[in-house]
C-alpha cells in the first residue's frame, strides 16, 4: 500500500503546483464547433500560448501534394486598379526553352512549351485581357521548342488580335529572341544581353577518353548514318557536312524571321566598325546607309553578316542596330502595351499561375529549374543523352543545357 500512496501523493503535488501556477498565469483554451485533423500533426521544439485561444466553427486545412494542382488562373497583382474588364496579362518566359518536363528536386516539374500553350489558351478565352506582355529572361533553347512557342503566340494573335509586347530582361537571346520577334514590339533593358541569332549542336568525341578505361563501343546498327553525332567515335567529314547543312537550314529560318519582323529598322553589315555608333549617328542612319557595298554583302554568306553571326549585344546597342524597338523597363513595356490597346493609364495587371505557385509581383519566377546534382559538376559529353539537339541558344558554357534540366 505504501507505493500507491506515495504515487497518489506525488500526483497531488503536481496537480497543486499546476493550480498554483495557473492562478498566477491563467491559460484558457476555448474550442467551439468542430475541429478535425486528418493525418499526422507534429510540433518540434517549444510551443507557448499566452492569453485566450478562441476557435469557432470548422477549420479545414488542405495540403497540395502534386505539382499540377489546378489549371492556370489569372491573379491580379495591382490591387489598387479597379478596372477588371480591361487587363494586361504578363506572361513569364524564363530559363531553358525545351519541350520536356523539368523534373527534379526543387522544380515545379513544368514543361515550358506545354505551360506556355496553356497560358495562351487562357488568354484566348478571357475577353477581359486586352494586351499581353511577354516578360522574357532566357538564353534560348531547342530549335523546335522555340518554333512551337512562336507558333502558339501567332495563334493567339490570330484569335484575339490584341497587342503583344516582348520585354527582354537580363537575357533575351537565341530562341528567346526568336520568340520576341513574333511580338508587335520589343523592349529591352539597357543592360540586357540580346541577339544570339545562330544555331548550335553540342557534339563531343569521347573515343579516346573511353579507351583510357578500356571501354570500347560495339554498336549493332542498320543504316550507316544512324549514329551520326555519337560521342563514341570520330565523326566523318560527310557526317559533319550533313549536320552542318541542317544547322545552316535552321539558321536561315531564324534569319528570315528577323529580317521579316524587323524590316527597315534592322542594320545589316559585313563591317563590324559600322556598328560603333553614338546616339546621334543611330538617329540619322538607316539599314541602307550602313549596308555598305551591296555587291560585297551579296558575296558574303548571311551567317557571316552582323548581327546574324550569333553575336550578342547590350540592350542599348540592340536598339541602335534595330534588334529592339525601345530600351526601358518592364513598366515601360506595360505602358506601351496599354497604349497600343487603348487602355487607361493604370490598367489591371494579371499573372497566369497555378494555385500552388506564388504570384506576389510581376517579377516573380516560377521555380522550375531543378537541382540536378548535389555536386555542381557537369562533364560535357557524358551528359549528352539528356541534351536537346539543335539549339537556338546563346551558350557560353555547354553545361547550361543540362544544368537547367535539359
Amino acid at each position: 500500500m505504501t507505493q500507491p500512496l506515495r504515487a497518489c501523493g506525488l500526483v497531488g503535488l503536481v496537480v497543486c503546483a499546476c493550480l498554483i501556477a495557473g492562478c498566477s498565469h491563467p491559460v484558457r483554451a476555448l474550442v467551439g464547433g468542430n475541429m478535425r485533423i486528418d493525418g499526422d500533426m507534429g510540433v518540434n521544439g517549444e510551443m507557448g500560448v499566452d492569453g485566450d485561444i478562441n476557435m469557432n466553427g470548422t477549420m479545414t486545412t488542405v495540403s497540395k501534394t502534386d505539382n499540377t494542382a489546378s489549371p492556370v488562373r489569372a491573379v491580379q497583382i495591382n490591387a489598387k486598379s479597379s478596372d477588371s474588364q480591361s487587363r494586361i496579362a504578363i506572361v513569364d518566359v524564363d530559363g531553358l526553352l525545351i519541350d520536356q518536363n523539368f523534373s527534379g528536386f526543387g522544380s515545379m516539374g513544368e514543361n515550358p512549351v506545354a505551360l506556355f500553350r496553356e497560358k495562351m489558351r487562357h488568354i484566348e478565352s478571357d475577353p477581359t485581357i486586352s494586351a499581353v506582355v511577354l516578360r522574357i529572361n532566357s538564353p534560348g533553347g531547342g530549335v523546335t521548342a522555340s518554333d512551337m512557342l512562336a507558333h502558339q503566340l501567332q495563334h493567339l494573335k490570330s484569335e484575339r488580335n490584341i497587342p503583344v509586347v516582348a520585354c527582354l530582361m537580363t537575357t533575351g537571346t537565341g530562341g528567346a529572341y526568336y520568340l520576341a520577334t513574333h511580338a508587335d514590339a520589343i523592349v529591352a533593358h539597357p543592360t540586357s544581353v540580346v541577339g544570339g541569332i545562330g544555331v548550335i549542336l553540342n557534339n563531343y568525341n569521347m573515343e579516346d577518353t573511353l579507351g583510357q578505361f578500356n571501354i570500347v563501343s560495339l554498336p549493332i546498327k542498320s543504316g550507316d548514318k544512324i549514329d551520326v553525332g555519337s560521342p563514341e567515335r570520330m565523326m566523318q567529314r560527310e557526317e559533319r557536312d550533313l549536320l552542318q547543312s541542317m544547322a545552316d537550314e535552321f539558321h536561315q529560318r531564324f534569319i528570315e524571321q528577323v529580317r521579316s519582323s524587323r524590316g527597315d529598322r534592322l542594320v545589316i553589315t559585313s563591317n563590324v566598325d559600322d556598328l560603333d555608333l553614338d546616339d546621334s549617328d543611330a538617329g540619322n542612319l538607316d539599314a541602307g546607309d550602313l549596308a555598305g557595298d551591296d555587291e560585297k554583302n551579296e558575296a558574303t554568306k548571311p551567317s557571316d553578316l552582323v548581327p546574324f553571326d550569333g553575336r550578342v549585344v547590350s540592350g542599348l546597342h540592340a536598339q541602335k542596330i534595330g534588334l529592339v524597338d525601345h530600351t526601358g523597363y518592364l513598366d515601360d513595356a506595360v505602358s506601351l502595351a496599354g497604349q497600343m490597346a487603348g487602355l487607361s493609364s493604370s490598367p489591371a495587371l494579371v499573372l497566369l499561375r497555378r494555385d500552388n505557385d506564388r504570384a506576389m509581383s510581376e517579377f516573380d519566377v516560377t521555380p522550375n529549374v531543378p537541382m540536378t546534382s548535389i555536386l555542381p559538376i557537369q562533364l560535357p559529353g557524358l551528359d549528352r543523352s539528356s541534351m536537346p539537339t539543335f539549339l537556338y541558344l546563346w551558350q557560353p558554357d555547354p553545361s547550361i543545357v543540362t544544368a537547367n534540366g535539359g
